[in-house]
């Protein structure tokens, strides 16, 4: 049995071993991994609040992940295709036991075709149209799934994105999603707005359709900070999620979300980082009853060497159900780590930590037996220590 769970990453090792000698092949791929711990006689713990954006990761992640990416390209009569594999491993914590793995990607797209020479063509599963912010590993947009589409599209100011998905995890509730992702509009200097859309139906008996819409500014060195800024306006309707993906399918009608995001990412000198905002707002169309959530933090490095910087993030969470006492939670990393250059984004990092975390009863109650931490100990402080490496490529 354990020979049929290795499988899928033993091909892509291989695979990985032979692109040595197939020049048009690429490997990339990101993992994070290391040990960590908490209080004696238990198992690491980490904080946060449930839903997006409202956990930050710095020494706040307690599992094993990894994902590898293999692209062949080749063109035939002046069509150029690529074919993508992406397998990937994930393991919930430090124990060395068997990991989950699985496909993340798996698609081909091709370019040149005489009937649209300037658009990319694709079919199959893949990460579709994301956009993060990466301290809290949440991909506000987010439409990957299985699907067919075409990209670029011209539109004068802006190319258009046109995709088709269909969800049939649950054999007898299947689900259909059209996106039109609408990029790279001209605003003002160094600015940009992307407008997102997607039509969610549920294919079955009591299935809801549902409506979504994402308004994305990205601005150039805001401040002269050297780095970015992404504001993020968004609402959703009915089966349709806020992130433009499948919501509930069978939703109920007057289900909405409104949700408004503000990062900022910089770097002057030494100095880097990047911060958050959020604000979320869900009803439930069933009872009526509205939650609301609620996010300010930061993750900030300094250089103290090419090679060598300090890392800090501090973040303040909360949540607030109709009838129901609100969620808090407040959380503080530091520690060093050593990496390749002076830079916020530059990778890998390795990194030493400690972590200090502070919660109410309301947070644990929330959260199900096993509170905040998993632990089941109803306190409502918290300190974990550990290693980390994190490395795209």
């Amino acid at each position: 049995m354990k020979i049929i769970r290795i499988a899928p990453l033993a091909l892509a090792s291989t695979l990985a071993l032979l692109a040595g000698s197939a020049g048009a092949v690429d490997w990339g791929g990101y993992f994070r991994t290391g040990p960590g711990a908490t209080k004696k006689d238990a198992a690491r713990a980490c904080y946060g609040l449930s839903g997006p954006g409202l956990k930050y990761r710095l020494g706040n992640e307690c599992d094993f992940y990894g994902e590898f990416l293999l692209s062949q390209g080749f063109k035939t009569d002046g069509v150029e295709y690529k074919a993508n594999l992406m397998t990937n491993m994930y393991n919930g914590g430090t124990d060395s036991g068997d990991a989950k793995l699985g496909i993340n990607q798996m698609y081909l797209e091709g370019k040149g075709f005489d009937v649209a020479p300037n658009n990319t063509f694709w079919i199959g599963k893949r990460f579709y149209g994301r956009a993060d912010v990466h301290i809290v590993d949440t991909f506000y947009v987010n439409m990957s799934g299985v699907g067919a589409g075409v990209d670029g599209i011209d539109v004068g100011s802006g190319k258009l994105n046109l995709a088709y998905f269909r969800t049939d995890g649950g054999a007898t509730k299947p689900g259909t999603r059209v996106n039109l992702d609408l990029q790279g509009v001209d605003t003002n200097p160094g600015g940009k707005l992307r407008v997102s859309g997607s039509f969610v139906n549920g294919d079955f008996s009591g299935g809801k359709s549902g409506f979504g819409l994402s308004f994305q500014h990205n601005q150039d060195n805001v401040f002269g900070l050297g780095g970015g800024n992404t504001f993020w306006l968004q609402f959703a309707q009915g089966s349709a999620g806020l992130d433009q993906n499948f919501g509930t399918l069978d939703a109920a009608s007057g289900t909405r979300g409104f949700r408004v995001v503000e990062s900022l990412t910089w770097q002057v000198g030494a100095f880097g980082g990047q911060a958050q905002a959020m604000w979320q707002q869900d009803k439930d169309g069933a009872t009526g009853l509205k939650t609301n959530s609620g996010t300010i933090g930061g993750r900030m490095s300094y250089a103290m060497t090419r090679n060598l910087k300090w890392l800090t993030e501090a973040a303040y969470s909360q949540k607030k159900p109709d009838g129901g006492e609100t969620q808090k939670l407040a959380k503080l990393t530091f520690g060093p780590a050593l990496t390749t250059g002076p830079g916020f984004w530059n990778r890998p990092e390795l990194r030493l930590y400690v972590t200090t975390a502070k919660w109410n009863a309301a947070a644990n109650a929330a959260a199900g037996a096993g509170g905040v931490t998993g632990i089941g100990d109803g306190k409502t402080t918290g300190t974990s220590y550990g290693a980390q490496v994190e490395i795209w490529f």
